[in-house]
């Protein structure tokens, strides 16, 4: 049941948030309100009045004497327990302060504008609980309205510090979202003037908050990515199914083995044991039918993890099969995988997933829960040149989280990048409390994000919440790039690859290439990747001309072709960034253009070489290639541009969208 609104603007009252002078009528008689001054507001409330203005029970604009006959009329058509009268707040922009709890990721707060507009404009703003004054200032500035607080057609500013005051009280350390039983809780309107806030309506339905799981031990994750030796259960002698390719695949990566078979010593030439229980290894794979897993994962004793490979549990409906599995897995003191998921690929340590053999080991790494998606990301991005040190795929994640993984990846030696993909926002709390922990670059990928959310709800706030915007304001807070693609997601990782360890020493970006429309369409590709192009330094226009470019701002139309002179896009990058240091330089290449005028993979390549040597020679700036329609080029002269790029720390887009998604997730962590 909802608190009623005086009893809510009590607590505000309590808090230190200004609201308006009022007085509570149950009986009929209106002295009290004598010393309020007009214009005077008056609200009905009982049971089911949620909604006041909808239903008709808050009258704005009376004087004394009209205030008898308006609740009269009030209580003939409602269901009412009492009166609220209240002295009228100044007009002023109206704003939209709410809470409400998110299952996955708790407390959440929502501003924007407010009153009538807050669901027919929707311009709001979301934070994950609790706020920083940044995250408070950040929310007011990211607002299509945020020109009415700043004041607007001549009218007077809002007193903004006294909005981000309202914010912090309700929202931030120590703030209300602390103490309240919060289901929903919305302030709408505040009226926000030039002399402060005051909170003009409050709503608050209450709900116990969720028990919290009980935290682990840290676990030490080494074994399951490094494992000794490997234990395959589910491979058949008569009938090979996947338990046997997988029991392939670690025998090509040439991990210590054993099968485990009730009957067979051998199964495709790796010895056999009849239980996981005398199976001495660190991992096991389990690939039998989902009713007999719980069975076998009760004789892992002594098995630090199992994974369970199988599907067939909770994204399946059967949550007591897979909360059975993870019963089974406790008894047996093992830390469980999945269910449903591929399990662990780490060059390192001969673990994997995929076949077509081990990559290089590398500094990347990535926490899926989709083992489909990871094995694509695995093999492309190995293509393009990532190298990975640790991959774990959770699948439903029933005892061992991605927030897990990642604490402890965090304090591994070998990663220096992290890749999430995730589906389910269950955890998200946890996951969240990692993200803002870790000194990482991180960047995410979130599938179902558009399907998920939207909940209905009492209030306004509650029917704005959707996963997608929580998921996009994690990211916001927590530093991390929140991309929309596979292709993204791998394109950030190679470019945490090459410059996720190179300081920077400036800001902005510069982009630098071939004229035309290119140029154009690179200025497009950035703006709407949110990436900031700064005006060329007025110093450096004079080199330029000596240097035979004719400049006109940023990007920069730079001559480059088979004709042209291969060291001149670093001289262009020098002469600028002498005067200016740039965080990024994304130099692109139509690469077609070699091919059509003859034969041209030498000056390509030269080209490449040029601005390597400029990324050696600017250890600050953080050079980006773009080979744009490489496809025009012949079999392996690309390679051999990002041979030569990949010497150099220079990561290489086939696009101008992909470069700009790459240099945005960068700039979303620190290091970049």
């Amino acid at each position: 049941m909802s608190a009623y609104e005086h009893e809510v603007k009590a607590l505000l009252r309590e808090a230190g948030v200004p609201v308006p002078r009022g007085v509570v009528v149950c009986d009929g008689d209106f002295g009290a309100a004598g010393e309020l001054a007009e214009p005077l507001v008056l609200k009905a409330f009982g049971p089911g009045l949620v909604h006041k203005s909808e239903a008709g029970a808050v009258v704005l604009g009376l004087r004394h004497g009209e205030l008898a006959a308006a609740a009269e009329a009030m209580a003939a058509r409602l269901e009412v327990a009492g009166f609220l009268v209240e002295e009228q707040a100044e007009a002023g922009v109206e704003l939209i302060v709410g809470l409400v709890r998110d299952p996955g990721f708790g407390p959440v707060v929502l501003a924007g504008l407010g009153g009538v507009w807050a669901e027919a404009l929707a311009d709001t703003a979301l934070r994950l609980c609790p706020l920083t004054e940044q995250d408070a200032r950040g929310m007011l500035a990211s607002l299509r309205g945020t020109a009415l607080l700043r004041g607007w057609r001549g009218g007077p500013p809002v007193d903004v510090d006294a909005v981000v005051e309202l914010l912090m009280t309700v929202a931030g350390t120590g703030g209300l979202w602390e103490r309240l039983e919060l289901g929903e809780f919305e302030l709408n309107p505040v009226i926000a003037g030039p002399s402060g806030v005051v909170a003009a309506d409050a709503r608050l339905l209450p709900a116990a908050a969720p028990a919290r799981a009980r935290a682990r031990p840290p676990a030490d994750f080494l074994p399951l990515f490094e494992p000794r030796a490997v234990a395959v259960v589910g491979a058949s002698t008569t009938r090979p199914g996947f338990g046997n390719l997988f029991l392939g695949f670690y025998r090509d990566a040439g991990v210590p083995l054993v099968a485990v078979h009730p009957e067979a010593d051998e199964v495709s030439g790796v010895p056999a044991v009849r239980s996981p229980a005398l199976a001495k290894v660190d991992y096991a794979l389990v690939a039998v039918p989902a009713e007999r897993c719980a069975d076998v994962v009760r004789q892992a004793h002594g098995i630090p993890f199992v994974q369970v490979m199988s599907g067939g549990f909770g994204e399946d409906g059967r949550h007591e099969l897979e909360r059975d599995l993870v019963e089974a897995a406790r008894a047996a003191g093992t830390r469980l995988l999945g269910p449903n998921c591929m399990g662990v690929y780490c060059p390192r340590g001969r673990q994997t997933f995929v076949g077509g053999g081990l990559g290089p080991a590398g500094s990347v790494a990535l926490i899926s829960q989709s083992g489909g998606l990871a094995g694509e990301v695995i093999k492309v991005g190995e293509r393009r040149g990532l190298a990975f040190s640790r991959v774990a795929t959770v699948g439903n994640a029933a005892d061992v989280t991605p927030a897990e993984l990642l604490r402890w990846l965090s304090g591994d030696p070998e990663t220096r990048a992290v890749g999430l993909y995730l589906e389910d926002p269950r955890g998200g709390r946890e996951l969240y409390e990692a993200l803002r922990a870790t000194d990482l670059p991180v960047v995410l990928l979130v599938g179902g994000r558009s399907g998920q959310g939207q909940r209905a709800a009492a209030s306004h706030t509650g029917g704005m919440v959707s996963d997608r915007r929580i998921w996009e304001a994690a990211a916001e807070q927590a530093g991390a790039a929140l991309v929309s693609g596979q292709d993204d997601l791998i394109g950030v990782l190679a470019y945490f690859q090459a410059h996720g360890s190179r300081p920077a020493s400036g800001d902005g970006v510069l982009v630098v290439g071939p004229s035309g429309g290119a140029s154009v369409l690179a200025a497009d590709a950035f703006d709407a990747a949110g990436v900031r192009l700064d005006p060329l330094p007025d110093d450096a226009y004079d080199e330029l001309r000596t240097l035979g470019v004719v400049a006109t701002g940023n990007p920069l139309e730079v001559p480059v072709g088979p004709l042209g002179r291969a060291g001149l896009v670093a001289d262009v990058i020098g002469a600028i960034t002498r005067r200016r240091p740039y965080r990024d330089v994304v130099a692109h290449v139509n690469v077609q253009a070699f091919f059509t005028y003859g034969n041209a993979a030498e000056p390509l390549h030269a080209y490449a070489r040029a601005v390597a040597g400029a990324q050696d020679a600017l250890p600050g700036t953080r050079i980006t290639l773009v080979t744009r329609n490489g496809d025009c080029a012949p079999g392996g002269v690309e390679d051999e541009v990002r041979r030569i790029s990949a010497a150099a720390g220079i990561p290489v887009y086939r696009s101008m969208e992909a470069a700009a998604a790459a240099v945005a997730g960068g700039g979303r962590h620190g290091v970049a």
